[in-house]
């Protein structure tokens, strides 16, 4: 199952990640991502995976676990 972290002092704000894939991704009240689920279903994995591309800073890494 693959699994998403987030490079917290690399993130800008830029909520691509929440457009991309809301089930997995908010903001915090400091506009930092917020990762709502790390493991994700194979369900869920293009989308997460288009998070993680489209952010603009690379904050985003999904691996295989």
């Amino acid at each position: 199952m693959p699994v998403v972290k987030a490079d917290l002092q690399a993130c800008q704000g830029y909520a691509n990640c929440v457009i991309a894939a809301p089930d997995y991704f908010d903001l915090d009240d400091e506009g930092i991502v917020d990762v709502l689920q790390t493991e994700v279903p194979e369900a869920g994995r293009a989308h997460v995976t288009e998070a993680a591309r489209s952010c603009p800073v690379s904050a985003l890494v999904v691996e295989d676990a």
